[in-house]
């Protein structure tokens, strides 16, 4: 692989505007090397590059045989003469390098190339320096947060001293012998403590603080235990992260206070373990920027020197070594620092275990998962083909039972197309996200190698599509038995079957069938169904939006238990339609997913104070009530709610559609540079944005259908209308899903953030007066 699109692979897509412009540089190469295929150049230019010195000593005056200068007085005229750059630091963190050739021919070409260098230099020079003076500042919040973690594990760990810590810390510095208190126990932690730090005990310096110094700052951890002081200072961070404690957090403002429980130490050693390895990621990412942005400047020089055959390489990289990104070690020795300080206070001293915890492996691809995609995907397709036949072969369509099965059979197989659709469409996004490099693991906040790819998602559709079609086949036949009236009842059970197998598998304890992705799509239904007790973050409102075009597959699993609950299942017959309770709960079901998203826009503009979640929750009502028209209109309830469906739906559809394509998608910019778009867009062809604008406009439309009574085809049933429409909906879906992660990577983008925020477990009274 060529090293432009290795450099390019391996950038943090969040920071791409900040690193070395290679391509453009490249581009600017081969104009040079253009001109000087093109135009004849001096006999210098065209000289070897071995041979340039003994070529330049031709035009020399001759100074004889006998020269009274010796080598030494010689030597720098030599090198004067031969110079091809001259760099110089125009003010702090700045560089400007002039080029001492620009009158040869062709050296206005050159002449650029070294401004865009520069520009680009400083460009990272001046980010990497803005990045670790932020490291060093989160290093100096993770040493007071560590200071006061282990002061509470203290008093945790022996109350009795540490009612006593506040004497113990004063007499500390001068009780020689321990006689004091609980002095015996802080003697034993301190030579821990002492011992334990000792090959870490050199000082990180602060970014712009000289090396002579005589203030040192800790980074993370220092050598000496902390005193039992600093928890008169501090508060516990209440951050509500449940209903019981969002509760609380409403109800009793001011308790904060540190109650010294196990349950309060355990949370807090928690938080501080996740702002570690979070902290442990952004040091080796800042790592590798460093790394390879010195490697591409290098790079991009080897190649000026050989295109112009001059010697320019050594004196620009010798300035790159002594700049600050060359010869700063801040990062490096804060990475021992982290490593060293997370093995011992986080992993119990074990290396191995807390390595693997700071630097999770990616996950590998597997030949199973591909060998079984491709076993599932041809028995799904097989089975397709069989049901075509057997429905031809035997004229179902035509059936008298056709009626029977579409009202009590398709509903119930439907719930499963429905989802098995669903997971096409993600296992798609997926691969175009990757394909056009959206960092969604870090949108979603997956764990680093726990994410699914699309070959793994793909997987799961398929094999819940084999169980699904190989169930329909079970009861396809739509004529009674002549003998005993009724259907078997084994076949009729097999959708409920595959119901309750479904659950077990989302449910089940086992670490297996990606038991970290099951869990995490779980916690994220619950948030949603809890809403608005639970902090709202993006994969919740995510998912919360994709149940919004699952209505449908609701409503099936509200047919399930009225047609196993309370209809005549062994004879294909129910009367669910005729149930007033039923009706109701039909409304609600629809309502459910989004009054969801209504209460979780309510949250946030409590949260954030910014009235666009205002807007965004009236959408979201506007639905709500075109939902409960449209519902009644599929009822039959009469004329008036026909009426009002329509006006609702409509209101609903114009508002949505606006929303989706110029809130979510960040579209319709009619100032941008890309007109009528976005100012960046991840695909190059300007004309699938556009394709995508219309798909949703229409596929919105869609959803009017039972407003205008387009309740049935000629060859198609009610049901089977419904669930067309329904999929169209998770089409439309599946193409917003891509556009709207998009428009979020661009936003981070826009603001270098590549990482999470995780919040600190302890307030420090003094910080709380300042703000």
């Amino acid at each position: 692989m060529k090293f432009g699109k290795e450099f390019a692979s391996q950038t943090v897509q969040e920071w791409q505007q900040a690193y070395m412009d290679y391509r453009f540089l490249k581009t600017v190469l081969k104009d040079i090397f253009r001109f000087r295929q093109r135009n004849s150049v001096s006999p210098l230019a065209e000289t070897p590059k071995g041979s340039l010195k003994r070529r330049v000593s031709l035009y020399r005056a001759f100074s004889g045989l006998t020269s009274r200068y010796n080598c030494s007085k010689m030597s720098p005229e030599k090198h004067n003469e031969d110079e091809v750059i001259l760099i110089e630091g125009v003010s702090e963190g700045k560089y400007k390098t002039m080029f001492l050739r620009s009158s040869d021919e062709g050296g206005e070409y050159e002449l650029v190339f070294f401004r865009r260098l520069d520009d680009e230099f400083n460009k990272v020079l001046n980010f990497y320096k803005g990045k670790v003076g932020e490291v060093m500042e989160e290093a100096e919040e993770l040493n007071k947060q560590m200071d006061a973690l282990i002061a509470l594990r203290i008093r945790v760990d022996n109350p009795v001293m540490g009612m006593n810590g506040e004497a113990n810390s004063r007499t500390s510095s001068s009780s020689i012998n321990g006689r004091s208190p609980g002095r015996s126990h802080m003697d034993v932690i301190q030579e821990v403590e002492m011992s334990d730090e000792g090959n870490v005990e050199d000082e990180v310096r602060p970014v712009n603080e000289p090396q002579s110094s005589t203030h040192h700052k800790r980074a993370v951890v220092g050598p000496r235990p902390p005193s039992l002081e600093v928890l008169n200072h501090v508060k516990i961070n209440v951050t509500p992260e449940t209903p019981v404690s969002t509760l609380k957090c409403i109800l009793m403002r001011s308790q904060s206070d540190l109650s010294f429980s196990k349950e309060e130490l355990r949370k807090a050693e928690e938080q501080m373990r996740r702002a570690f390895v979070e902290f442990y990621q952004k040091l080796r990412l800042l790592k590798s920027y460093c790394f390879l942005n010195l490697l591409a400047f290098s790079k991009i020089m080897k190649k000026y020197d050989k295109i112009t055959s001059r010697n320019a390489s050594k004196a620009y990289l010798e300035m790159i070594d002594k700049s600050y990104i060359g010869s700063s070690d801040e990062v490096t020795r804060l990475v021992e620092r982290v490593e060293s300080t997370f093995i011992k206070h986080f992993s119990n001293g074990n290396r191995k275990r807390g390595i693997i915890t700071l630097r999770p492996q990616a996950r590998r691809e597997r030949h199973r998962i591909t060998f079984f995609l491709g076993l599932f995907s041809g028995s799904s397709i097989a089975l397709l083909v069989a049901i075509v036949v057997l429905i031809q072969a035997r004229h179902l369509l035509k059936s008298k039972g056709r009626e029977a099965y579409m009202a009590n059979i398709f509903p119930l197989y439907s719930f499963f197309g429905f989802i098995i659709l669903h997971m096409i469409m993600f296992s798609g996004n997926i691969y175009f996200w990757r394909r056009f490099r959206v960092n969604y693991p870090f949108i979603f906040g997956f764990k680093q190698g726990s994410e699914l790819g699309y070959r793994e998602v793909f997987l799961l559709s398929s094999g819940v599509a084999v169980l699904t079609l190989a169930g329909a086949i079970s009861n396809l036949d739509m004529d009674m038995d002549h003998r005993t009236r009724s259907f078997r009842t084994i076949t009729e059970l097999v959708p409920v079957g595959l119901v309750t197998l479904l659950g077990l598998v989302m449910f089940c304890p086992f670490n297996v069938i990606y038991r970290s992705s099951r869990f995490f799509l779980l916690r994220c239904v619950f948030h949603c169904l809890c809403a608005p007790l639970y902090k709202v973050t993006l994969p919740d409102f995510f998912l919360a939006d994709q149940l919004t075009s699952q209505v449908q597959a609701f409503r099936c699993l509200e047919f399930y238990i009225c047609y196993y609950g309370w209809g005549d299942f062994q004879r294909r017959s129910n009367k669910c339609q005729q149930s007033k309770t039923f009706e109701v709960f039909y409304i609600i079901v629809a309502v459910v997913p989004y009054w969801t998203r209504f209460l979780q826009c309510l949250r946030r503009l409590f949260e954030e104070r910014d009235y666009i979640h205002a807007l965004n929750g009236l959408k979201y009502f506007s639905t709500i009530v075109a939902v409960v028209m449209r519902t009644g209109n599929d009822l039959e309830w009469g004329i008036t709610w026909r009426i009002m469906a329509a006006a609702s739906s409509g209101v609903a559809t114009i508002t949505s559609t606006y929303w989706d394509i110029v809130i979510d998608w960040g579209l319709l910019r009619r100032n941008s540079k890309n007109p009528w778009l976005r100012e960046k867009l991840l695909i190059s062809n300007r004309s699938v944005y556009f394709v995508a604008i219309v798909l949703n406009v229409i596929l919105r439309l869609a959803w009017m259908q039972s407003v205008l009574g387009f309740y049935e085809a000629p060859f198609l049933h009610r049901t089977a209308v419904t669930a067309i429409v329904a999929s169209l909906e998770i089409i439309r879906r599946g193409i917003w899903n891509f556009f709207r992660l998009e428009n979020e990577h661009l936003n981070n983008v826009g603001k270098y953030r590549a990482f999470k925020s995780v919040p600190l477990p302890f307030n420090y009274e003094d910080e709380e007066k300042d703000v």
